[in-house]
C-alpha cells in the first residue's frame, strides 16, 4: 500500500486544506469527510480495511487538524466548495464520498449541488436538518468565551461514544480527546455555525447517486429518526441501523465496515 504524507491546497478565499492520501494508485478513491472536533485520523482504524478496496483521500476541514482556522462563522456552502476545490486541485473527476455527522451533511451537499462528481454516497450519523437554528447560538457563544476547549471535548465525547468506552483508558477515546483538545475554538464554532443555518429537508430530494444512510440506535447527536428521515428523503436511499451511538465507525468497526463495504463494491 502506498501512503503519501499530509499535504495542503490553498482555497479561492485563501484557506489551506490539508489531506493525505492511502492506497494503491490504481483503486478507485474514496473521500472520507469528518465530524467536527476531529481531523482525519477519525479514520485511522478503518484505514487498512478500505484501501484493500480503494484509494483514501481524507481530509482535515476548515478549523481542523492541519487545515486553516478562519474565524467567523462558517457555511455549508463554503464547506462544500472546500471539498470540489480540493478534487479540482487533485484532478480528480468522480469519487465515492463517506462523511460522518458533518462530514455527512457535507457529504449530502455534494450529492445535491455537484452530483457528478460524485459516485456513490455514505451519509453515516447524519440529517438532513438539525434545527432549530436559535438552540445553537449559546453554545457556540459560550465556546468562543471559554478559557479553553475542555469543557466542549468532554461534552462531545459523551455524546459521541458509550459509557463503557468512556470508563477506563480506552486508547481510541484518548485520541479524540487529544484531537478536540489540540482543535481551536474558532474552527469549532465556525463549524457548529454551518450546522445552525443549513436545512437540506427539501434539497435532499435532488440526491440521484446511489445512497446507503447508517444511523445509530443509540446516537442522541444524530438519532435514529434523523437517519430514517434522511433515508425517506433521498430517492432510492438505503437505510441501515447500527446498534451504536455517534461515532459509528469506531464504536461498530466491523458491522460498519460491513455495510459501507458491501455497498461501496456492488455491481451496478
Amino acid at each position: 500500500m502506498t501512503s503519501q504524507a499530509r499535504t495542503d491546497i490553498t482555497t479561492g478565499d485563501g484557506v489551506r486544506i490539508a489531506y493525505r492520501f492511502d492506497g494503491d494508485e490504481d483503486k478507485p478513491v474514496l473521500l472520507l469527510s469528518n465530524s467536527i472536533g476531529t481531523d482525519l485520523h477519525m479514520w485511522d482504524g478503518q484505514v487498512s480495511a478500505l484501501t484493500k478496496h480503494f484509494r483514501l483521500l481524507r481530509y482535515d476541514a476548515r478549523g481542523h487538524g492541519a487545515s486553516d482556522v478562519p474565524s467567523g462563522p462558517y457555511s455549508l456552502d463554503r464547506l462544500g466548495r472546500d471539498v470540489v476545490e480540493l478534487l479540482d486541485a487533485l484532478g480528480l473527476q468522480r469519487v465515492h464520498v463517506l462523511g460522518l455527522s458533518l462530514g455527512g451533511i457535507v457529504a449530502q451537499w455534494l450529492g445535491i449541488h455537484v452530483p457528478e462528481r460524485v459516485d456513490r454516497l455514505v451519509l453515516s450519523n447524519t440529517a438532513a436538518y438539525l434545527g432549530p437554528a436559535n438552540q445553537w447560538d449559546r453554545p457556540i457563544a459560550e465556546l468562543l468565551e471559554a478559557p479553553d476547549m475542555q469543557g466542549t471535548a468532554e461534552m462531545f465525547l459523551h455524546n459521541w461514544f458509550p459509557a463503557r468506552m468512556l470508563q477506563g483508558d480506552d486508547k481510541v477515546v484518548e485520541g479524540f480527546r487529544r484531537t478536540l483538545l489540540a482543535t481551536r475554538r474558532e474552527g469549532v464554532a465556525g463549524s457548529w455555525a454551518a450546522v445552525r443555518d443549513y436545512d437540506l429537508r427539501r434539497t435532499a430530494t435532488l440526491i440521484h447517486n446511489p445512497t446507503l444512510v447508517i444511523a445509530g440506535e443509540h446516537d442522541t447527536v444524530t438519532s435514529a429518526d434523523h437517519g430514517k428521515e434522511l433515508a425517506a428523503a433521498v430517492p432510492g436511499a438505503r437505510l441501515i441501523l447500527l446498534p451504536t451511538v455517534h461515532m459509528a465507525n469506531v464504536e461498530g468497526q466491523e458491522q460498519f465496515l460491513g455495510a459501507v463495504l458491501a455497498f461501496l463494491t456492488e455491481q451496478s
